[in-house]
């Protein structure tokens, strides 16, 4: 079915044709990247309908068999990531639109349509090298997008997004070449079954391997302890880059899922052990970064970008039990706290736009004030975990899926005592923006000044209002989050699907390798 490699070569195909057709009309290159991104979801809609039989499907480049061709493999988790990217990716496109960053550099279009070719190729690749290559495409995007419009303290943080990225990338080839070395394959299906024949005692290769790559995928997650480079990357970028970079970490805690799930993990000797050795308390001190950096934020970029560093503990936690059942709320969350993070610096970007900037300090109430608060209210609740949204939902079940005795308490500490925490880390900041706002008046008028100076009763000076195309990606966010907690029952059963055909490895290797490969 050759619409599996649609989302891949769609975008590969139009960022092309923007960067050098259209960059200097930037309605052309609006129109066709908004149409291209439909066009994505689209096919991402057609092709979560086609996996939801449960029977993976493989699309093979130039028709050579696995492990020997490079396989693309749709399956419900796959569709489910594609899925989230594409809408994600609409929301965020109708905003840089809407407010105008678009047009404050000539490629932003163009990047944007290669990082969804990255991010959507990752997610549907079945080998690990593939995955490597598609990582380097988004990442390089990244980079673009991360320092468009300019400006120093962008650039430093760029700088250091870069370095991080590229030292993650060495450590990925290094575990490439060791995990060659040792397999003779770096397909996902041919590495489960030759891992699982090698003898506990003689995988100390396999070990290494599988720790360099949880390092990796724990950079790409922002995962204690490299966490660091994700504050200042996520503050200092573009408000709608920092919203489509909600998925980029989501890539990390999808690759650990895939590969550590189906390779590694749980019934495999000499690599069972390393979730519950590494990635689980890892995960725990996550959460209370996140917690910690939100309460002493003094910025509002950075609060949330440390909002988003205590979602991906939480997500990691429950990824790291590696149950069908924690798994599916690790899906779930996932697909909230995406939604929850775009939310807030989407509407972040129109309160800063707004004020002298973002620091958290009493400023005069600007127009619309109160349209803000409310918006910044209901991504906060998400965001914190609180009725009615999904994020409540979401965090519940993933207290239920950690009921071991031996994880329980470390678990639901954290996750609770981040919760109050962020919680009131986002109370601050909002009575800073907008309750104590209105308390301060406005510089008075000279006396001197004419009366038709003044402005006019009931207005306030400052930027216009905003209109309704600024706001409609904010609610649109919003809504997905507010549908995720009305449609949560179905949702958790297709995601309680997609936990199950993920554990399910000879499902997966049955549909990837040849009949004489699996004996």
């Amino acid at each position: 079915m050759h619409w599996i490699i649609v989302p891949v070569v769609l975008p590969a195909l139009l960022a092309p044709v923007i960067g050098f057709v259209m960059r200097h009309d930037i309605t052309l290159a609006r129109a066709a990247s908004v149409a291209g991104t439909l066009a994505l979801v689209a096919v991402a809609l057609g092709l979560t309908a086609a996996a939801a039989d449960g029977t993976p499907q493989v699309y093979r480049l130039g028709d050579w068999p696995a492990p020997f061709g490079i396989v693309l493999v749709l399956d419900r988790l796959s569709a489910v990531m594609v899925l989230l990217t594409s809408v994600l990716a609409l929301i965020v496109l109708i905003h840089a639109i809407a407010t105008g960053w678009d047009d404050r550099g000539r490629h932003f279009h163009a990047l944007f349509q290669f990082q969804l070719m990255g991010v959507c190729g990752a997610f549907l690749t079945g080998d690990v090298f593939n995955l490597f290559v598609f990582f380097e495409v988004l990442l390089i995007a990244s980079y673009g997008l991360m320092i468009h419009s300019g400006g120093r303290a962008r650039m430093r943080a760029g700088l250091q997004y870069v370095v991080m990225n590229l030292a993650g990338s060495t450590l990925f080839l290094f575990a490439l070449g060791t995990l060659y070395a040792s397999t003779g394959t770096l397909n996902i299906a041919d590495m489960a079954l030759r891992i699982a024949e090698i003898p506990p005692e003689e995988a100390a290769l396999v070990r290494v391997a599988a720790l360099l790559l949880m390092i990796v995928f724990a950079v790409k997650a922002a995962l204690f302890p490299v966490q660091f480079w994700l504050p200042a990357t996520y503050a200092n970028a573009p408000a709608p880059v920092a919203a489509l970079f909600a998925i980029m970490t989501k890539v990390g805690a999808y690759a650990i899922l895939r590969v550590h799930t189906v390779a590694f993990g749980p019934g495999i000797e000499g690599t069972e052990d390393l979730a519950a050795t590494w990635l689980f308390p890892a995960a725990i001190v996550t959460i209370l970064l996140g917690a910690v950096g939100v309460l002493g934020a003094r910025r509002l970029m950075p609060l949330i970008a440390f909002s988003v560093i205590g979602s991906m503990g939480t997500l990691l936690v429950a990824v790291a039990a590696f149950s069908p059942g924690a798994t599916m709320a690790a899906l779930y969350y996932m697909v909230h706290s995406t939604f929850a993070a775009a939310a807030l610096f989407l509407v972040a970007d129109l309160v800063v736009s707004r004020r002298a900037g973002d620091s958290l300090t009493p400023a005069a109430a600007t127009v619309q004030n109160g349209l803000f608060a409310a918006l910044f209210f209901g991504a906060a609740i998400a965001m914190a975990g609180m009725p009615p949204l999904s994020g409540f939902l979401g965090k519940l079940l993933v207290l239920d899926a950690l009921r071991a005795p031996g994880d329980m308490a470390w678990a639901w500490g954290a996750i609770l005592g981040g919760s109050l925490v962020t919680i009131v880390g986002f109370a601050r900041a909002g009575s800073a923006l907008f309750w104590k706002s209105t308390a301060i008046a406005l510089p008075a008028a000279d006396e001197a000044a004419s009366a038709e100076e003044a402005p006019p009763p009931g207005r306030r000076p400052g930027p216009a209002p905003a209109a309704a195309m600024e706001i409609a990606p904010s609610l649109a966010a919003l809504t997905v989050l507010g549908a995720l907690a009305v449609f949560a029952g179905p949702v958790a059963g297709y995601l309680e699907d997609t936990a199950t055909q993920l554990f399910d490895r000879d499902g997966y290797i049955g549909a990837v390798l040849p009949p004489t490969e699996e004996g």
